[in-house]
């Protein structure tokens, strides 16, 4: 399920165009939905039920390396959205608990593992497959000293940055920073079984989208690797590898 969200999102930007065709450079533009969007010949408008949609149609112009994308207005982000709901309602239509599950992956520490041991092998991991460790919330530490519930089960979040693949990522798409640094967390449930979880951002979705999303074999490699090196650290904190 999380894979088609993400495949259906990037498809969106790679649609071809069944709009007319964006003015040549240069020309003012014609569309009254482009009034307040500047004009680029790599993006138009395309309609859908919900109105016209602003699409990537084209690759865009080359880019500098940390160069921001162009600031999205609200209508755009709305417009796009809702081209999006659809497949999403069907997903909304789940429990939310159900829903939320598919967005984490997640494994259960080896019985009898402490919570400290799950801990002192995802560091030993982290550390082996050049992961650098840049910080904690020690959440359930707030839920004592500021909420006053002693009651709550442990749960702590982990913070972890691959330096070298990070600045590459970044280079290519500056947005990218809003994902880091990576974050694993070990927690607690409610019968005190002690589990690892993280995000579940499957890159294999990128090769779905192919070039036509103009995605540089750099930028897949380096989204692989690391999804492959949090795996990796989950698995030995579940496993209470040393």
């Amino acid at each position: 399920m999380m894979r088609r969200i993400l495949f259906a999102f990037a498809t969106l930007a790679s649609l071809p165009a069944f709009a007319a065709n964006p003015p040549p450079p240069g020309t003012a533009p014609t569309n009254p939905y482009m009034q307040s969007t500047p004009a680029q010949g790599w993006i138009g408008f395309t309609p859908t039920p919900y109105g016209p949609v602003l699409l990537q149609q084209a690759l865009p112009p080359p880019y500098r390396d940390y160069q921001m994308n162009r600031i999205l207005t609200a209508e755009e982000k709305k417009r796009w959205l809702q081209l999006a709901m659809p497949m999403m309602a069907n997903m909304m239509r789940m429990d939310a608990r159900e829903a939320m599950n598919y967005f984490a992956v997640k494994y259960k520490a080896k019985a009898g593992l402490k919570f400290d041991e799950v801990v002192e092998s995802m560091m030993l991991r982290a550390n082996q497959v050049n992961l650098k460790f840049v910080g904690s919330n020690l959440m359930w530490k707030d839920f004592q000293a500021v909420l006053g519930d002693t009651s709550a089960p442990r749960v702590e979040v982990f913070s972890f940055c691959d330096i070298a693949i990070g600045r590459e990522l970044l280079k290519i798409i500056p947005e990218m920073v809003v994902f880091l640094p990576c974050r694993i967390a070990v927690m607690e449930d409610a019968d005190r079984n002690i589990w690892v979880l993280m995000l579940d951002w499957d890159v294999t979705w990128l090769d779905m989208a192919g070039k036509q999303m103009g995605i540089t074999p750099e930028l897949r490699q380096g989204a692989v690797e690391i999804r492959d090196k949090m795996d990796s650290v989950m698995r030995a904190g579940a496993n209470g590898d040393l």
